[in-house]
């Protein structure tokens, strides 16, 4: 599967934003049994996002379903190397979801606990914040 990104936009450069406080939307398990939650605020981008689903599908092997709650649509931009000032905004490079603390990640159904732990772990490991296990 390729990077997560969105087919379309309304706005092709956004402006960088202020992410504070705690997140109340999907604050809860809404799918799954089990979630990986956020305790963090920051940018997860589509391939750490990528990067962790598939730890979690390597991991269980066809067994289980997974949700994946969050989707990278904001665009990050960046001027090229040795670009001088000016010259307008850059281009986009990649998209970001931007998370705050309380945010379900992923959520698993239909296998047991201690598997379903270990698939977060090594998911976590892929991510750029601290997260909770949560059943």
């Amino acid at each position: 599967m390729a990077i997560l990104m969105p087919k379309k936009v309304k706005h092709r450069k956004w402006m960088k934003g202020r992410s504070k406080g705690i997140e109340t939307r999907a604050a809860k398990l809404a799918f799954g049994t089990f979630g990986l939650k956020s305790l963090e605020t920051r940018w997860i981008s589509g391939r750490q996002i990528e990067a962790a689903r598939r730890a979690i599908i390597r991991y269980l092997k066809k067994r289980g379903k997974l949700w994946i709650r969050i989707f990278p649509d904001k665009p990050i931009t960046r001027k090229g190397t040795e670009v001088p000032m000016g010259g307008g905004k850059g281009t986009v490079e990649f998209y970001v979801f931007p998370i705050k603390p309380g945010r379900i990640i992923f959520e698993l159904e239909g296998i047991e606990e201690e598997q379903a732990r270990e698939a977060f772990r090594k998911a976590t490991a892929k991510l750029p914040i601290k997260t909770k296990f949560v059943k």
